[in-house]
């Protein structure tokens, strides 16, 4: 579990059919293999490292999922070790488990330095969005500030674009998506979730009995 505080910006070294590597100091200091560390959102666990290194293998589903297949050595990419029971919860529950990837349509600075950052979203991910509630984009917690039929946006203070790859995406790249897991579960609690659900409603309705079918 992460919270979308991005700790580290780090930088692919190599990324082939099915291993990524990345350049990375910060995120290494107590990571051992084994262990789990969110890529641009996506939980990821660690099979070789260095002091100056992390390396990840990359299933067909996480390819499939994410925007890992645009990603070329040189990039950057931002990273966060998972949360503890000690630690402050600054974002909000994100289990890097990428729903969809997105497209950025538009980046318009603002007078203080930041920008507001719109994104084309597919459907399964914008049925699950709020105005004011959480989205994880690329790894980073941030607020809904506004929807429409395609996507939503977010407006980015300079912080977040100074220590994310935020500051140096542009229209047309894509991000990694995830949508609050709270909002996916009262989806399914309140009977939308579809087949959770149908499955969810068989279990509870009694068997007909000999009697009742006549």
């Amino acid at each position: 579990m992460f919270t979308g505080i991005v700790e580290e910006r780090g930088v692919v070294n190599e990324i082939g059919p099915s291993r990524l590597s990345i350049g990375c100091r910060a995120v290494t200091a107590d990571a051992a293999v084994g262990d789990s560390i969110a890529v641009n959102g996506a939980c990821l666990t660690v099979v070789e490292r260095s002091a100056e290194h992390l390396a990840f293998d990359l299933s067909e589903e996480t390819l499939r999922r994410t925007s890992f297949a645009r990603l070329a050595a040189g990039d950057p990419v931002n990273l966060e070790r998972p949360l503890t029971l000690a630690s402050r919860l600054g974002g909000h529950l994100v289990q890097g488990h990428v729903d969809a990837a997105g497209e950025v349509v538009r980046i318009e600075p603002t007078a203080d330095g930041g920008a507001w950052l719109t994104v084309r979203a597919p459907r399964e991910v914008r049925r699950y969005l709020v105005d004011k509630g959480s989205v994880c984009v690329d790894g980073i917690s941030l607020t809904v500030a506004g929807m429409d039929a395609d996507g939503f946006s977010v407006a980015l203070i300079p912080h977040t674009l100074d220590v994310t790859t935020l500051g140096s995406t542009r229209v047309g790249d894509p991000v990694n998506l995830e949508v609050d897991v709270i909002a996916k579960y009262v989806d399914a609690l309140v009977g939308l979730g579809g087949s959770n659900a149908e499955r969810r409603n068989a279990s509870a309705r009694p068997e007909a009995t000999e009697e009742g079918r006549a």
